[in-house]
């Protein structure tokens, strides 16, 4: 660049040549000088403008404020030329904050580059708008971003930009990106030939799941299959190899997308997954020489771990992890220790069973003095999270003497987490008693205020436990010097309890006074405000000290402070009355046990791991912790630790209250813990509900039209045919049922002469509970040119069921196309043929009785050419329907009987009979269903109604 301009060449070598500063803002001042001369005269051309807008450029990057330039910069980025074009997105992207006037006169210029043809011009625009990235920006460009990354005749690199130009304004402004419309379209980018580009689609859709689980759910598929290409048939470029190892970043990403999901139930995806994991911890028994190589692997198998938790501690691959994580935190390398920790902290607080952790509790403990702060912290995390019933006392007495040498970076967060755990866990509440007072003694300015408002509570609550705590707590604050926190505990618990132990000796209302009254000079003025309630309280029960409590009264009345004289003056009133007085009485009483709330500690401790862009999809404490945590996300909120009611037992939970006065200082004493419940969702019809909220729940709209229906209903009472056809692709159905399972081979056909790529298939079932569906393997991503795939889809029947599965089929054919259709599952599918007679049936036909068990209808019927009733076609539709069809039963030959009965692997069996009257004179028929169960016979009944009627009949 310079080469070209010799007067920026020249300036450059002037101001490097400057041998003190006063000289250098000598130079400067004089080139800025001339730049505004320039300027302002006009008449530059290109070159012109684009030698001293590098100029200003170049001052600005030394640190001195310019103010000229900008229009220059703004006309810059509209030339034809490269090289002006180029300094003119420098200029605007160094020189303009994203809420600059001048950004506005630059949009349609950026845009008008966006839409060229030019691969670079393409790459600087989206290199300003990453850089930039305002509100009005993103509102204006974010659609032709996102028209860059989605054409198939972007060039790979310009796609790779424009995917982490979005990454950068969804990070920036939410609100602006439609996450969930985009998402099949940015999804299939993932089956993307080049690797460069899928790594940076997924940095893309990692971010986009995230916010989006529902609309991004296909992206679980896409994630496993390209894991599975890449570790097990290690389909890659040999330049996406780093050390022999497959492209670990977009390993790593996968694997961590695969997290954000709940664990899949379908059986391929598990196969699939369990394979690709076990293939990485095999690659990684045994250590390399050579150290890129490992700590390629050991990225991959870290992540690779996290994952196998995430599915199934109880599987063997999770004991295969702990054995290598035993390795890990015992290595030289501090990396591999740091991760080794964080990875078992996981596992910790995932598994039910600790014991495999236990095994190194010694060596875990000894890196709490590892020399580097981060082992340590994770160290700290771990045995948080690996503590129980049987090892908290050890874990919490090793924690506490640690914390009087640890880092003033680790304490405030030990503090939290020793006192968490001595409420989890304690056995008895001396020992909670015990260990918090000494932990606030050992803390001092590290304990918050949520500790001892949780101590004062539970202390409150626990009548039993009021004398013991009444004693510790003096003991503490007769040493010499006793931290601030203690002085409240103390200040609060003697003023409730102190005449509990008044009468033994060494704790006579005298030397609480004393003591107590010693520490007060060293307080702030809120401490001393509760000492002064403390001691309008012992006014009331020592009346043997309340000259001396008196005096302190007198004397407070006449400080600065507001507060401490208001409350001074009240209590000096107060304890003036006569010593009988029922006022003064009634205001001293104990304060009465606080009803149940949730602890505040945990809320304090998880604010302080903020989230990032990428969420943790766990955290510190255990599995009880995770799984509430699980169910709070979905909505459904549990109450947490340790929620104390009036008898004093602890009940164990968590989640956090919202604040301390709402965990503690409620007003509203007769108030139970605040709970949410999650109103029931709405049902979204796939094809009437709005495309936005369909996209979000990730519900795909069904494809409408009058063959799609048609073929659909004709395939409810037959076992084959075509179920979608137009002009790019061909659908196609064959199944079989047998009891309460049924399999459908789905041949899909391409009529084109293109081949058809990101080709995704994906089942959504809106009754999970009652029917089960699932592809026995992945559908290939690119089906070639007039080819046919086949895909088998297994089904179960759990319970009746009204809704049948649908099938989502997306493809690349120069656009992205969706089509999604139901599947004709139905529950006629299920029945089995039953032989009954006359005898028999009519039997069984009054033993059900009518409503609700029976569903009737009546409806017109069509005759056909020869002006007879269409026997063969209701036959057929009764048969194709599962009923066995029962010959000589009717005293009408006209009339159809059938019989099945419906199998459910959850319901069991269920009887079912037809009964079908037609009248040619009326033309009109009667359905009669009869069945055991209610919902199945009103079922049965609409999906035979429908095609016999002639109102709906197809011929």
């Amino acid at each position: 660049m310079a080469t070209n301009m010799r007067g920026l060449t020249q300036f450059i070598a002037d101001i490097r040549g400057a041998r003190v500063r006063e000289l250098e803002e000598k130079r400067i001042n004089k080139e800025m000088a001339n730049i505004r001369k320039r300027f302002k005269d006009g008449n530059l051309d290109g070159y012109q403008k684009k030698k001293y807008v590098a100029k200003v450029i170049f001052t600005y990057i030394l640190g001195y404020k310019v103010d000229v330039g900008h229009m220059e910069a703004v006309n810059l980025i509209s030339s034809p030329k490269y090289s002006e074009k180029q300094i003119g997105y420098l200029a605007v992207t160094l020189l303009m904050h994203e809420n600059s006037d001048f950004l506005r006169l630059v949009v349609n210029s950026i845009r008008k580059d966006l839409n060229e043809n030019n691969e670079i011009y393409n790459c600087l625009a989206l290199h300003a708008i990453a850089n930039v990235g305002g509100q009005e920006m993103a509102e204006a460009l974010s659609e032709d971003v996102h028209r860059l990354l989605i054409s198939p005749t972007s060039h790979s690199f310009v796609r790779k930009k424009a995917a982490l130009t979005l990454l950068r304004l969804y990070r920036k402004h939410p609100e602006v990106i439609p996450a969930a419309e985009w998402a099949l379209r940015i999804v299939a980018i993932m089956d993307d030939m080049d690797l460069g580009v899928v790594i940076c689609v997924t940095s893309l859709v990692m971010a986009l799941a995230q916010d989006h689980l529902d609309a991004y759910a296909v992206c679980y598929q896409k994630a496993v299959d390209r894991l599975r290409r890449l570790v097990i048939e290690h389909e890659y470029a040999a330049t996406y190899a780093y050390y022999k190892v497959p492209s670990p970043w977009l390993q790593v990403k996968l694997l961590r997308l695969l997290q954000y999901y709940p664990p899949t139930e379908d059986a391929t995806l598990k196969n699939i997954l369990h394979e690709v994991l076990q293939t990485i911890m095999n690659n990684c028994s045994e250590p390399s020489r050579n150290v890129q190589h490992n700590n390629a692997q050991h990225a991959v198998l870290f992540e690779a771990i996290g994952l196998a938790i995430h599915l199934d501690t109880n599987s063997p691959l999770v004991t295969t992890a702990a054995v290598l994580l035993a390795r890990f935190i015992s290595s030289k390398e501090t990396n591999v220790r740091y991760l080794g920790l964080d990875t078992m902290a996981h596992l910790a607080a995932r598994t039910e069973n600790l014991d495999a952790i236990k095994h190194h509790q010694g060596t875990i403990i000894l890196s709490l003095r590892d020399k580097d702060i981060s082992v340590r912290r994770r160290a700290l995390d771990l045995l948080y999270s690996m503590c129980d019933v049987d090892n908290s006392e050890l874990i919490v007495g090793e924690l506490l003497r640690y914390l009087k040498v640890a880092d003033y970076g680790l304490r405030e967060e030990m503090v939290l987490k020793i006192a968490i755990l001595t409420e989890r866990y304690a056995s008895t509440y001396k020992w909670y008693v015990d260990t918090i007072l000494e932990l606030i003694s050992a803390a001092g300015d590290h304990v918050g205020d949520e500790v001892w408002y949780r101590v004062v509570q539970i202390v409150t609550n626990t009548e039993d436990l009021q004398p013991y705590a009444a004693k510790v707590v003096f003991e503490y604050l007769k040493s010499p010097s006793s931290h601030e926190s203690l002085v409240k505990v103390g200040g609060y618990i003697l003023g409730e309890y102190g005449h509990l132990i008044a009468n033994e000796p060494g704790y006579s209302p005298m030397e609480l006074f004393a003591v107590l009254h010693s520490k007060s000079q060293f307080c702030t003025a809120p401490t001393r405000a509760l000492l002064l309630s403390t001691y309008v309280k012992w006014v009331n029960v020592f009346p043997e000290i309340k000259e001396q409590l008196l005096n302190v009264f007198e004397r407070y009345r006449h400080v600065l402070d507001v507060d401490l004289q208001q409350r001074a003056c009240e209590f000096y009133a107060l304890a003036s009355r006569a010593d009988d007085d029922e006022l003064l009485q009634n205001i001293c009483e104990e304060i009465p046990p606080f009803p149940p709330r949730e602890s505040a500690l945990l809320n304090r401790l998880n604010k302080k791991h903020s989230d990032t862009e990428d969420k943790r999809t766990w955290v510190h404490g255990g599995k009880d912790i995770n799984l509430d945590r699980q169910l709070s996300r979905r909505g459904s909120r549990k109450p947490t630790l340790g929620d104390v009611n009036g008898n004093g037992t602890i009940h164990h939970g968590a989640d956090a209250a919202n604040d301390i006065t709402q965990s503690l200082m409620g007003l509203d004493l007769t108030t139970s813990p605040t709970s949410t419940s999650q109103s029931p969702t709405t049902h979204l019809d796939p094809v009437s509900a709005p495309a936005s909220m369909l996209a979000e729940a990730g519900i795909p709209r069904l494809t409408v039209s009058p063959n799609v229906e048609r073929w659909f209903e004709k395939l409810c009472y037959s076992s084959e045919g075509v179920l979608y056809e137009d002009v790019q692709l061909q659908i196609g159905i064959k199944s079989r049922y047998h009891g309460h399972i049924g399999q459908l081979a789905v041949y899909f056909g391409n009529k084109v002469s293109a081949p058809l790529t990101s080709f995704t298939t994906t089942l959504h079932v809106e009754e999970p509970e009652a029917i089960s569906a699932s592809f026995a393997k992945i559908a290939p991503s690119t089906i070639a040119p007039r080819t046919q795939t086949q895909q088998l889809i297994h089904i179960e029947c759990k319970k009746p069921f009204s809704k049948p599965p649908i099938l989502s089929v997306s493809f690349l054919a120069g656009a992205h196309q969706t089509i999604a259709i139901r599947l004709p599952v139905v529950i006629t599918k299920f029945l089995e043929h039953v032989k009954l007679g006359q005898a028999d049936f009519f039997e069984r036909w009054k033993l059900i009785g009518g409503p609700p068990r029976e569903s009737q209808s009546v409806f017109p019927i069509s005759l056909n050419d020869a002006g007879h009733i269409d026997l063969p076609k209701q036959r057929q539709v009764v048969s194709g329907h599962s009923f066995n069809v029962l010959e000589g039963i009717d005293p009408n030959p006209n009339n159809l009987v059938g019989a099945g009965i419906l199998h459910m692997s959850v319901d069991g069996k269920v009887g079912c009979l037809m009964r079908l009257e037609p009248n040619r004179e009326a033309k009109l028929c009667r359905l009669t269903i009869r069945s055991t169960s209610e919902d199945v016979a009103a079922e049965v009944q609409k999906l035979l109604h429908k095609p016999l009627s002639a109102d709906t009949a197809h011929t």
